[in-house]
């Protein structure tokens, strides 16, 4: 596995952070251009919530753990000023998407806008030391908190009281970002988060029968023998075990790490497509046709952070298992998603075959965060193989 330390470091360094360095820097009006062509031309100018807080992390993330370069403080900020001066409603909730000069385009309705700016902040006060930056990632991870029994709140469609589904991503998310805001929360308040989303995730939305964990269920945790709650997204558990795995290490926690490893395998082999190679985007639990038109395509995120789940299982547990599916995963990857072509950064989107079905780099939905933050992930997990987690 060594051998893929130098591989991912220098994709990261010398490939994908130069890419959005030139090419998604609004110099004019601040923040971030996401939506980028096959070489980093600008083809639409909306900004988005989600994109301009990860981007924010990534830069700030690469300032605090891989160099102290001015140039990547400076880029973090430039999507902070924007965020800042255009991001919140007067209750403090984040839109979803700007036009270039912060106007709103689209309302708070996603609190992963706020998920997302939480972390970008996050991860900036702890470069620049800002209080107001601390506060922003504070009061807004206090207002995701506050919502996230009814996160869409006014915006939900669904009807009340007829089918409430409570949805796996948002505690997904708050397993990552409770220990990314560590430092600015108290050790009880983050103690009780992480067990009441270890709950959420491995107890209610995980399913014994299966070994999968499901996309909706009832609020009481039971099953929705529905087009939503028969849903399966095999990435988001696979991306989920290694966020558990970095809370079971933080709780010294070895039968977290093995349990969280089972169901990430369990999902790699229900996800994987044996006809044409690669995880595909969705299944149904019971094998019924499924709703989603993309059900089949192969996403970057998806593969990039399965390889991380795949790294730090191997990392903390040395199981051969880790390292066979990594290959697996490297070759499939690099392979269909990474741009030979023009360099720089990777295609998002695949159909079934493998084929790039969007040539493009970025969008409304693919920026600066998934597969930087996988590139880091990977290689500097697999720098500690030799001294692997002590857990």
């Amino acid at each position: 596995m060594n051998k893929y330390i130098d591989i991912y470091k220098n994709e990261l360094l010398n490939e994908i952070v130069p890419f959005w360095s030139k090419n998604s820097l609004d110099k004019d009006a601040g923040g971030y251009f996401t939506c980028l062509d096959a070489k980093g031309n600008i083809y639409d100018t909306d900004k988005f919530a989600w994109l301009q807080g990860r981007q924010i992390w990534t830069y700030a993330m690469l300032f605090d753990k891989v160099e102290a370069k001015q140039e990547w403080k400076d880029i973090s900020e430039l999507g902070a000023s924007f965020m800042r001066k255009h991001g919140r409603d007067e209750n403090g909730d984040w839109y979803f998407s700007f036009t270039k000069r912060g106007k709103p385009l689209v309302q708070p309705y996603n609190i992963f806008s706020d998920c997302f700016a939480a972390l970008g902040f996050g991860a900036l006060c702890k470069i620049n030391n800002s209080n107001e930056d601390a506060d922003i990632a504070l009061s807004t991870f206090n207002r995701i908190l506050e919502r996230r029994n009814n996160p869409k709140g006014k915006y939900t469609k669904g009807f009340p009281g007829t089918r409430d589904l409570k949805n796996f991503s948002l505690p997904m998310i708050l397993c990552n970002l409770s220990l990314e805001l560590e430092h600015l929360l108290d050790k009880s308040t983050i103690d009780s988060l992480i067990d009441e989303v270890l709950h959420e995730v491995m107890s209610v939305f995980y399913q014994p029968q299966s070994g999968l964990i499901l996309e909706n269920v009832h609020h009481d945790g039971s099953f929705s023998d529905s087009f939503e709650g028969r849903v399966v997204n095999p990435g988001h558990i696979i991306e989920a075990m290694w966020f558990i795995m970095d809370l079971a290490v933080r709780k010294n926690d070895t039968e977290l790490v093995n349990k969280a490893l089972e169901i990430a395998f369990t999902a790699l082999e229900f996800g994987w497509d044996n006809q044409y190679e690669g995880i595909l985007y969705f299944k149904d639990i019971k094998g019924h046709p499924v709703q989603q038109l993309e059900w089949d395509q192969k996403l970057w995120w998806v593969h990039v952070e399965a390889l991380v789940t795949m790294a730090k299982g191997y990392a903390i547990t040395q199981n051969e298992k880790c390292a066979v599916w990594f290959e697996k995963l490297h070759d499939y990857t690099w392979k269909n998603f990474r741009d030979a072509e023009n360099g720089g950064e990777w295609y998002g989107y695949l159909n079934r075959r493998g084929e790039v079905s969007i040539p493009a780099k970025g969008g409304k939905w693919k920026g600066c965060f998934h597969i930087p933050r996988a590139l880091y992930q990977v290689y500097n997990t697999l720098e500690q193989v030799a001294e692997p987690a002590k857990i």
